[in-house]
């Protein structure tokens, strides 16, 4: 048997060798390994911490040297090891757990007692464990195999004789220096592509002192701003910039100058009394004399600092947020600006958000390093490799071309671009620059981020090379993310009080602060819960990975490694699952990601086989699959994903009209945590009761009701999107009484089936602190008013709920809660949704929720809106819809951005329409008693018309000066439209009678997008601007399109369908990109479009008169062709033709026959 010191030892090498496999394993293989085979270790544990520590500081320094090759083989020999322990050890609590179920259903019969006797009457060692579900002696030989690894391991690290490399915190010793090629004090040579961000930092420098201080987390006479981002990202660059214009203003004496300026350059170790030395050099110019103590040097310093305004730059700081003592270094760092001026400032560069914030920074004034467009990028890289070159102009285009091909390699890294770019200019010889291109040029800046990494904690490192699986640029949900690293087993925490997922959230806002991880953002600024991470991290976290995680992306055809643990399949391919995937034994995780779209039975059979065949995957302990199928498709779960013991997280993502039939075997996941089926609404689960076996089931995920009894014993639950209340037994209200781990999102329905305000108590919603959105519907008529005013009084959320809906409530009276008399009602509410109140007289009065950003109204029978609506300062939006009794509106906030009105019958909106100075997005629609509109305020940028009445629109809209899209459908009786601001970006025409477009359309130069549908009495269409870049039209009556098309410039996607009178294409312009034509009366296509050199792809469906090709661009990539005469189709699949022959070089092309042509195609 294994020494259990050499085994722990084992486990504290893995810890540092493999960088994030074995820590999760220590207290799993000493706790539970030692307690299954009765090992007492209580006094060999004693001198474990020492030895582990020992073997640690040699293996980290072994991890970056050259005899890492040599204990390769060992450190994959171990790894497999401990891997195969941490699956016995699952073994033993997936046993554990089945027998815990059992026991609970037993009935205690005297056959199940003579059971127990003879099996306590038999030989031990022909049994298998109770606890383990496996021989002792199995158990034995994993552990021994970890023995085996150590002891080869330790023989070859004693004739190393290599020193240790640690600091006294347990982190890598990481030299100050090493890090000083990443940031500089020197001036650089070329800033370019950081204008915006050079100028926001210069704003916010200067910004007046009041407006400052909201922005200030202190009372102090400074304010701090920080610029974050990954190493090499060009933050330094930055703010060195920032920091030459503040010191050229100074020596200039121009108004409102700094009267010091300084720059100091920190990094990760640093001595305060060189910091303070260098302050007081940079504030006198004069070298900083010797002083007897700290305190002598500190209070010299400040006798220069007093009662001036300051600028303080203080470049590359690290913070560790788990080290108390870094805060207050920092904090002593910046105490000598406290005796400034008021109006001081500290710009701050750091690898992390948390720096930032530590030196006191607030999240509006924390800014993300942006990354570079590739244009941007390549001028900065030619600027570095390039400048002041002497060589002819045939070399510099040959230099210009090679370097392009270069940039490309550098990854948008600005200190790579300085880097190799300053390389490459030291010789400006084609020859050298050819022999550059394939070498790898990322090292240094490789090194950089490798530091970075180095820094995490182990767990999070873990944690951030997990996310090598997925494809480069895939966008990760926090969630998710944070779901699958605890399925997987990566977080662990000792405190009974600590959710494993607020731990993984830390872990996801450590990586995310140090930009491993980065927001992704949509077009219009919005942010979303995605993220994404760079194409130089995305290097680091496959190499930090090694052969455990792996990718299988479109055109994959090599092996796939069989000892991978962790796996993503980018395209769905039935013969790689049922051949290189099927067999991978070792496989813990497996995550589909592309759509698996089954469209027939047939098909419905294959993936069902190919799915039965995936659970022999028997270690998977994640599995996700995204299941596309036919409208009321079917599939049934078989038996064998019971054999998915070890199986934690289980994603089978529906469509909402696919059935699923789940398996009674399913309820024999004991170690289940997340089961998600998304937007599935038709699940038939005849072994519901079961689900309580889920013990350690934490969140379930789907439109469906799962319909289990009994869900109060599930202690764990976090997630539960719907519970439906009834009267039987299992689903009384309390089975929610003591479910305070929910969060999220919850929707209770059947409120008709509790009888008093008691029975409401019981789902102790106050006691649900994490949840943020709450529905309560009443889902019947069966309840009388006075009795749902109770129920409603008994349902008091929690103070942190932000969204709350609550449908069909039939009573006058409000519940105090909602009224602002209760201490823990939900005050700072942010969302208010009201369905189906049927009341008369005016709608309550909301004044109790002064925070309220949102209010929707569906449904409702009130006469008025609350005459206080102008005091809800804080609402932004505000959606009216079907509300038929409410005749006018009252005076709304000035704080509203975003207003929608539906379904109503009032004549006007309301007369301080003009003074909503923060309105930005209006919509009216089916509103057909609103006959004219007053006037709009400029601040309007949105404004969507649907199905409103002939004169509504009538004067011009040219005040509107912020207006950028505008869209207008299915107004059939608006004979003409206003004259249009020149602001407008986007014009949406759709449905309506008018038979032209506003007659300044030409002059409205910022107008990128024009699409105009089903407007049969158009027949003629004016000049168009030349800054249109998108026309689409669709079932119009012209005969042709604007004469001036040529002249189109900026056009990149021109889209024609259904336009029957069109006959001929006139000549397009050169910048066209994207050219469809559908169901249209053309006989040929434009002359000129072989002269389109930026057309990429053009798609012909359903025009019969079409029977040839002209020349085409040898820029298309993509053509399709669809549904034509059969002999024009045949002759573009027929190799001889010569239509085909003018396709024939295009990478992508679809052809189909009209036969082809599928139900649901157009």
């Amino acid at each position: 048997m294994a020494d259990p010191v050499s085994i722990t030892a084992a486990v504290g090498w893995g810890v540092t060798a493999v960088g994030w496999l074995a820590s999760p394993i220590i207290p799993r293989l000493l706790n539970k390994a030692f307690t299954v085979l009765d090992f007492n270790a209580t006094e060999k544990l004693k001198i474990v911490d020492m030895q582990v520590l020992q073997l640690q500081r040699v293996m980290e320094v072994v991890d970056e040297s050259t005899y890492r090759a040599r204990l390769e083989p060992l450190l994959d020999k171990l790894r497999s090891a401990l891997y195969e322990a941490e699956d016995i050890l699952d073994d033993v609590e997936y046993q554990r757990l089945k027998k815990q179920t059992q026991d609970a259903k037993s009935s205690g019969s005297k056959m199940d007692s003579l059971k127990k006797t003879l099996r306590s009457a038999m030989p031990r060692s022909l049994l298998k464990d109770k606890e383990s579900g496996m021989s002792k002696v199995e158990l034995k030989k994993s552990l021994e195999k970890i023995e085996s690894a150590i002891n080869d391991a330790c023989e070859v690290l004693k004739q190393l004789n290599l020193p240790g490399g640690h600091n006294d915190d347990g982190r890598r010793a990481v030299a100050t220096n090493s890090r000083r090629a990443v940031t500089t004090a020197a001036p650089p040579i070329g800033v370019i592509g950081r204008d915006k961000d050079r100028d926001k930092i210069i704003a916010m420098l200067h910004e007046m002192e009041d407006h400052c201080q909201a922005n200030t987390v202190s009372d102090k006479c400074y304010s701090v701003i920080g610029i974050h981002g990954m190493a090499g990202s060009g933050k330094s660059t930055l703010a060195q910039c920032v920091y030459d214009h503040e010191k050229k203003c100074r020596k200039d004496k121009m108004e409102g100058h700094f009267d010091i300026v300084m720059w100091i350059h920190v990094s990760q170790k640093f001595d305060l009394d060189t910091i303070f030395r260098e302050m007081f050099e940079g504030a006198t110019g004069e070298e900083c004399p010797k002083f007897n103590s700290r305190n002598v040097l500190k209070e010299k310093l400040e006798d220069e600092l007093r009662g001036k305004q300051i600028l303080l730059v203080l470049d590359d700081v690290w913070y560790n947020s788990r080290n108390s003592g870094d805060r207050e270094e920092l904090k002593t760092l910046i105490s000598p600006l406290n005796v400034g001026k008021e109006g001081s400032r500290i710009l701050v560069t750091s690898r992390t958000e948390a720096a930032l914030v530590a030196l006191g920074a607030v999240k509006e004034r924390c800014i993300p390093i942006s990354d570079l467009d590739d244009e941007v990028f390549l001028k900065m890289f030619m600027h570095y490799a390039l400048r002041d070159a002497r060589v002819s102009d045939h070399d510099r285009r040959i230099l210009e071309m090679i370097g392009e091909d270069i940039a490309k390699k550098l990854k948008g890294s600005p200190l790579a671009a300085r880097t190799v770019g300053s390389r490459l200019r030291e010789t400006q010889t084609v020859e050298f620059w050819r022999s550059q291109k394939d070498r790898d040029l990322m090292k240094e800046t490789m090194g950089a981020l490798w530091w970075s990494y180095q820094y995490l904690d182990e767990q999070v490192r873990r944690c951030f090379a997990y996310c090598s699986i997925f494809p480069r640029r895939h966008k990760l949900r926090r969630d998710e993310l944070v779901k699958l690293w605890v399925a997987e087993g990566f977080i662990k925490t000792s405190k009974p009080e600590e959710e494993m997922e607020d731990v993984a959230k830390n872990y996801f806002d450590e990586l995310l602060s140090a930009s491993f991880l980065q927001k992704v953002e949509l077009r219009d600024g919005r942010e979303v819960d995605y993220f994404t991470i760079h194409d130089l991290l995305c290097d680091l976290a496959e190499e930090v990975a090694g052969r455990d995680c792996f990718r299988i992306e479109k055109g994959f055809t090599g092996e796939v490694p069989q000892d991978v643990r962790y796996l993503f399949v980018g395209t769905y391919d039935t013969k790689i699952l049922a051949e290189k995937i099927s067999g991978l034994q070792k496989l813990r995780t497996l995550i589909i990601g592309d759509r698996i779209h089954i469209n027939s039975s047939t098909a419905c059979k294959v993936f069902a086989g190919m799915f039965t065949k995936l659970t022999e995957l028997r270690k998977l302990r994640v599995l996700k699959i995204n299941f596309v199928g036919l409208a009321h498709a079917r599939f049934s779960f078989p038996d064998s994903i019971g054999q998915f013991k070890h199986l934690r997280y289980f994603a089978f993502l529906v469509t909402a009209l696919v059935e699923l039939t789940l398996s009674g075997a399913f309820t024999k996941l004991y170690h289940m945590q997340v089961v998600d089926f998304l937007s599935c609404q038709r699940l038939d689960f005849s072994r519901g009761a079961d689900m309580m076996n889920l013990v350690n089931l934490r969140s379930v995920i789907s439109w469906a009701d799962f319909d289990f009894p009994n869900v109060g014993r599930l202690i764990w639950l976090q997630t539960l999107p719907f519970f439906r209340i009834r009267r039987e037994q299992g689903y009384e209200p309390h089975q929610l009484k003591h479910l305070n781990k929910l969060q999220g999102k919850l929707a209770i329905h059947g409120l008709q089936n509790i009888e008093s305000k008691e029975e409401a108590l019981e789902v102790n919603l106050a006691g649900k602190e994490k949840l943020t959105e709450l529905v309560l519907c009443w889902d019947d008529d069966s309840c009388s008013p006075e009795i749902q005013a109770e129920v409603l009084e008994g349902l008091c959320p929690s103070k942190y709920l932000e969204r709350l809906e609550i449908r069909n409530y039939h009573s006058t009276r409000l519940p105090s809660w909602m009224m602002g008399k209760h201490n823990c009602s939900p005050k700072n509410l942010k969302i208010l949704e009201l369905r189906g109140w049927i009341q008369l007289g005016p709608a309550p009065d909301l004044g109790a929720f002064i925070h309220l950003q949102s209010l929707f109204l569906s449904a409702c029978n009130w006469d008025a809106l609350p005459c206080n609506m102008e005091h809800l300062t804080a609402l932004k939006k505000l959606d009216i819809q079907s509300c038929k009794n409410i005749r006018s509106l009252p005076t709304l906030p000035k704080s509203l951005e975003w207003f929608q009105v539906m379904g109503c019958i009032w004549d006007a909106l309301p007369g301080n329409m003009e003074h909503l100075t923060a309105l930005k997005r209006l919509d009216i629609k089916s509103c057909k008693n609103i006959l004219s509109l007053p006037t709009l305020p400029k601040s309007l940028e949105e404004f969507n018309v649907m199905n409103c009445s002939r004169d509504a629109l009538r004067g011009n809209m040219e005040h509107v000066t912020s207006l950028k899209k505008f869209e207008i459908r299915s107004c059939k009786n608006m004979r003409s439209l206003p004259t249009l601001p020149k602001s407008l970006d986007e014009f949406i025409v759709v449905g309506c009678s008018f038979n032209a477009l506003p007659g300044n359309i030409e002059h409205i130069t910022s107008l990128r997008r024009l699409n105009i549908q089903s407007c049969e009495n158009m027949q003629l269409l004016p000049t168009l601007p030349k800054s249109l870049e998108e026309f689409i039209i669709l079932k119009c009556s012209l005969d042709a399109l604007p004469g001036n098309m040529e002249h189109l410039t900026a056009l990149k996607r021109l889209d024609i369908k259904s336009c029957k009178n069109i006959l001929s294409l006139p000549t397009l312009p050169k910048s066209l990109e994207e050219l469809t034509v559908t169901d249209c009366s053309l006989n040929a296509l434009p002359g000129n479009i072989e002269c389109l050199t930026s057309l990429k792809t053009m798609n012909i469906r359903s025009c019969k008169n079409i029977q040839s090709l002209p020349t085409l661009p040898k820029s298309l990539e993509e053509i399709t062709v669809k549904w034509c005469s059969d002999e024009f189709i045949q002759s573009c699949v027929t190799t001889d033709d010569p239509n085909w022959q003018k396709i024939e070089h295009i990478p992508k092309k679809t052809i189909k026959f009209y036969s082809e042509k599928g139900p649901h195609e157009s």
